[in-house]
């Protein structure tokens, strides 16, 4: 070998050190978050390790906004031919993306005993909204149920056991009478953002479904589920322990922390950011009920897009594996308030650690055991904004709730008829 020969190997190995090879796989992933909060560190944190471990998968992490901007600009960017193999979006989008061919099922992907026994390693109560006829077409990832936060120092003053929250409808409004003063309101219950999810926990409350399991029906105007808009009504109309009109959802955790409401219902996923910025003692419960205890499940799913290479599918799995695998979902629920989203994150040592020192991380997780899954029909969206509107338009007393519901089942009978 000359000189001028090995000086040239010498730097082609210096420069390969400096510019190492760029990854095989590029993956590009959406996600949402739907709480407020750095949650986006926390994701960038667990892709990063992930990629320190796949040295030859790259992931471009997007954060796209709350839910519904999430699925907007996915579906934009699959529309407009910018590569997208993977997103965690609504695990109510399901049909309208299995509708829209868009998805693959995980059953088309996995390969070996293990990957099955990690697609059976979930809660069930968080796949009800993923399995289609037969099929896995979403895997649980940002998960939640709604829970009941209430400030303990505001039941002290009220005379009320502080550790004793309402686990009926009628103990709800008996205590937040007690709970009402000048200044602050017993209850607030968000009816916006996502006005349906809340409605649906108080259906569900009273004994109603809102819709079948099979995506084609819904029960809007059900006697019950009349009866349950007529009651989220009255908490402000008659019994005074609610602001009249809507309560927005993206502002209520502030004002729970700045005291202007006593308990508050909202999704467990704003568990974390309420213990490290409470400065008042709180507790945590599950959500009251009439006929029967109930909170629909709620948050994400991943989705697999149906438009990628068998490559980048295989690359798409393994980082669903990795972030859903017990440690990172117990990291997950600790740094959020989300829940692991299987029995095994909750066996993890973080995670004991962490529900032993702080109980009220538990409170979602045990609350599946009366959960339903989120509703969800084909044409989700535009039978969810209905239904939306209804709510809103009945709480506001533009509407009846008889009529406002009516109305929102003739809508949904429209636009459900070509599916049946």
């Amino acid at each position: 070998m000359t000189r001028i020969t090995a000086v040239s190997a010498i730097l082609a190995a210096s420069t390969a050190l400096v510019n190492p090879a760029a990854a095989e796989t590029e993956l590009t992933m959406y996600y949402p978050i739907a709480v407020g909060g750095a949650l986006t560190e926390v994701v960038d944190g667990i892709v990063a390790e992930f990629e320190a471990q796949n040295p030859d998968i790259s992931v471009n992490a997007i954060y796209a906004g709350n839910y519904d901007d999430t699925r907007i600009k996915s579906l934009a960017a699959l529309e407009s031919g910018d590569p997208a193999q993977l997103a965690v979006m609504f695990s109510i989008d399901a049909y309208d993306l299995i509708e829209q061919d868009l998805i693959v099922p995980f059953e088309d992907v996995i390969e070996t005993e293990a990957e099955k026994e990690w697609l059976g390693s979930f809660y069930p109560a968080l796949m009800a909204n993923g399995k289609i006829e037969g099929q896995t077409w979403g895997v649980p990832f940002q998960r939640s149920t709604i829970v009941a936060y209430y400030n303990k120092d505001m039941f002290r003053e009220a005379g009320l056991d502080p550790e004793t929250a309402p686990t009926t409808w009628e103990e709800l409004v008996e205590m937040g009478k007690a709970l009402t003063g000048d200044d602050h309101h017993g209850l607030m219950i968000p009816s916006t953002g996502y006005p349906y999810w809340m409605f649906q926990a108080l259906a569900i409350q009273n004994g109603q479904e809102l819709m079948s399991n099979d995506g084609l029906t819904t029960y809007f105007d059900d006697p019950d589920t009349v009866e349950a808009l007529e009651f989220w009504k009255s908490l402000s109309t008659e019994h005074g322990i609610m602001p009249e009109g809507t309560v927005e959802w993206g502002t209520l955790r502030q004002a729970f922390l700045e005291g202007e409401t006593a308990m508050m219902w909202h999704s467990t996923g704003n568990l974390t950011a309420v213990k490290n910025n409470a400065e008042f003692d709180f507790g945590v419960a599950m959500l009251p009920g009439k006929e029967r205890l109930g909170s629909p499940t709620g948050g994400g799913n991943f989705y697999l897009f149906k438009d990628s290479t068998e490559e980048e599918k295989q690359a798409a799995l393994d980082l669903i594996k990795f972030m859903t695998a017990p440690e990172q979902a117990a990291k997950w629920s600790i740094e959020t308030g989300y829940m692991g989203v299987s029995p095994a994150a909750y066996e993890t040592e973080a995670l004991k650690a962490y529900t032993a020192d702080f109980p009220p991380a538990l409170v979602a997780r045990d609350q599946l055991e009366h959960a339903v899954a989120e509703f969800s029909t084909f044409e989700t969206a535009r039978v969810r904004d209905g239904l939306n509107a209804a709510i809103q338009s009945a709480l506001t007393g533009d509407k009846s709730p008889a009529e406002a519901l009516a109305e929102a089942q003739a809508a949904a009978e429209r636009q459900l008829r070509a599916y049946k």
